[in-house]
């Protein structure tokens, strides 16, 4: 169930958003208890909409430097980031695929901690980016990792 309040000036493009966004039903308007806003309820599942332009983890990493070196990369190039210089793009890409990889192939014991590292990381590049985040995450860095790949 979701539930939002908004001015009554906003409820139709906020509905249609929803709407582009959700599967919903029915969206049911009441005023709020001051008279000032809408209150919206719907129930809504996300949109599951083909994503053809997601590459598999097979193609977005098909060319990627083994785990390990990886992990020595952003280890190395964390360390020797002199503080307040900040580290680049590129760092928190690699960073990001990295775990998303380490996640796709550990065992059970430590698959759900490292899927959680991975999507955190995923969700720090789309901030970096500026991305909303309207998409698995995850499939973010595969997208863009994919693409940085082919460009280095």
């Amino acid at each position: 169930m979701i539930r939002v309040i908004c001015d009554p000036a906003d409820t139709e493009h906020i509905v249609a958003a929803l709407d582009r966004t959700f599967t919903t039903g029915n969206v049911t308007v009441y005023p709020t208890r001051d008279g000032q806003r809408n209150r919206l309820y719907l129930r809504a599942d996300h949109r599951s909409t083909p994503e053809p332009s997601w590459p598999t983890p097979e193609q977005a990493y098909a060319d990627a430097p083994r785990i390990s070196n990886e992990i020595g990369w952003t280890t190395e190039t964390s360390a020797h980031t002199p503080i307040g210089q900040g580290l680049d793009r590129e760092y928190f890409l690699r960073k990001a695929a990295v775990l998303d990889r380490m996640a796709l192939t550990a065992d059970s014991r430590d698959a759900d901690d490292i899927a959680c590292a991975a999507t955190e990381a995923a969700r720090h590049l789309m901030g970096l980016d500026d991305t909303p985040v309207i998409c698995d995450p995850r499939h973010y860095v595969r997208q863009q990792y994919a693409h940085w790949a082919t460009h280095h």
